[in-house]
């Protein structure tokens, strides 16, 4: 994870306000129950609603707990696979996730994948299928992955691991960045 991510913590997390969501489901989510099932959590709603702070929030939570965890953006997690085709690290990035515990995937569904990115992601995702977990970080509902991803084929297979027994949460409300930020005389 990320130096300024690891700086979130559950502690600021529940006293923010969520649309829907209570202190209660937080402070479950932070016992880490999931983990040890190898759950998944798929975290969706709009841009500004506390997707990645959450995420990030649970994922400093869990190496709190003595878990590895690994943060990616979906698009870099795609790029460091095509350069490790390219230049042979390929196997070692599959390792160093194998190792993991949970992998946090953000941005996901801000562009269509392409073929090999369509293979990448099912190799990964199986990786850590049924031996680790994995959070999801989506501005789309969950229904429109599908689409999202392409191919049937490749859909099916990424999906079927990745939703089934998974922990969705879906945040709703107005943007955080707009509701901490000052405002400014064009916003009245």
């Amino acid at each position: 994870m990320h130096g300024s991510d690891l700086m979130l913590s559950y502690q600021s997390w529940i006293i923010v306000t969520i649309e829907g969501w209570t202190g209660a489901l937080i402070r479950s989510l932070s016992q880490g129950n999931w983990l040890t099932l190898k759950q998944n959590i798929l975290l969706t709603g709009a841009t500004g609603s506390g997707k990645t702070f959450l995420a990030c929030a649970l994922g400093h939570n869990a190496c709190r707990q003595g878990y590895k965890v690994y943060y990616y953006r979906l698009k870099a997690l795609m790029e460091q696979c095509y350069q490790g085709h390219a230049d042979g690290r390929y196997s070692k990035l599959l390792t160093r996730l194998n190792n993991s515990d949970l992998l946090l995937l953000d941005d996901w569904g801000l562009e269509p994948l392409s073929s090999e990115q369509r293979s990448d992601l099912l190799e990964i995702v199986d990786l850590m299928y049924q031996r680790g977990s994995i959070i999801v970080v989506s501005q789309l509902p969950v229904e429109n992955w599908y689409k999202m991803i392409g191919d049937s084929t490749h859909a099916d297979a990424i999906l079927d691991r990745l939703v089934h027994g998974s922990i969705k949460i879906e945040l709703k409300g107005e943007s955080m960045r707009k509701i901490q930020s000052p405002l400014t005389e064009g916003d009245q």
